[in-house]
């Protein structure tokens, strides 16, 4: 997928600089008050270790339309905002953004449902199960948990963490803290069985991508008037997303409001 960033770009991104089934696998619930016991695999880049992460631009609007990517991705500017070959959603948050006069005005807030979030995946080895597990983090908490990782870069292979989200849904934490309690002997097997590198193709499959069309239909779902942005109709796309695995609507988090 064209709108993700795995290694060096994922870690840019994160810096601000700049169909398998074997391969195919749904974000690990992650809702506030949730600890999850993870092995970090991690991954080197330029001589430091980080997380196996990946970057992606998500749309939706909480409890409206459920989170998706664009099959066919603009061009963004490095704040994240699209600068050429816009979606349907990029053309509806141009169009209230370039209508705000001030800061936070209904057009700023308007404008802010139909942009695209810099979202980040982190993929780790569930000791409980020993299965591969993805979750979805916010910048904020990705360089939170990134951090961690790198500050313990040289112990991974002998330590376990425990990754827990705490907070309100508009104001939550995410923190990777090493685990100092005894393993079971089934975490333990576990722990020493998990690969040496993580399947980055977990992350390719894990999101769903909308054509233009879809796009436009979604956006019709949302209540936005496609006239104004001189689009017309596109598929019906409720089945299509249900079908595809459409993610669960975008949980709303302080940094990314207001527009």
């Amino acid at each position: 997928m064209s709108d993700i960033l795995t290694g060096a770009d994922a870690l840019g991104a994160l810096n601000d600089e700049g169909g398998n089934e074997n391969n195919s696998i749904d974000f690990t619930k992650f809702s506030s008050g949730t600890t999850l016991l993870v092995k970090v695999i991690g991954q080197e880049i330029n001589g430091t270790v980080i997380g196996d992460f990946a970057m992606y631009y998500n749309y939706g609007i909480f409890k409206k339309v459920n989170s998706f990517t664009a099959k066919n991705p603009s061009k963004k500017s490095a704040k994240g905002y699209p600068i050429e070959n816009l979606t349907p959603w990029d053309k509806a948050w141009k169009y209230h953004a370039d209508k705000s006069k001030e800061f936070n005005d209904e057009h700023s807030k308007e404008a802010n449902k139909y942009r695209a979030k810099q979202k980040f995946m982190f993929g780790f080895i569930d000791i409980d199960s020993g299965k591969p597990i993805v979750v979805d983090l916010t910048k904020n908490q990705a360089q939170a948990v990134n951090n961690a990782i790198k500050k313990y870069g040289n112990k991974l292979d002998k330590l376990a963490f425990e990754l827990s989200k705490e907070g309100a849904s508009t104001n939550t934490t995410v923190s990777l803290t090493p685990y100092l309690d005894d393993l079971t002997a089934e975490q333990q097997k576990h722990f020493d069985n998990a690969p040496e590198k993580f399947d980055a193709k977990l992350f390719e499959n894990i999101l769903y991508q909308a054509d233009d069309d879809e796009m436009i239909e979604l956006l019709k779902q949302a209540g936005f008037d496609v006239s104004l942005i001189g689009l017309e109709g596109g598929g019906n796309t409720d089945s299509k997303q249900a079908e595809n695995g459409g993610g669960e609507p975008l949980e709303i988090t302080d940094e990314e409001l207001p527009f």
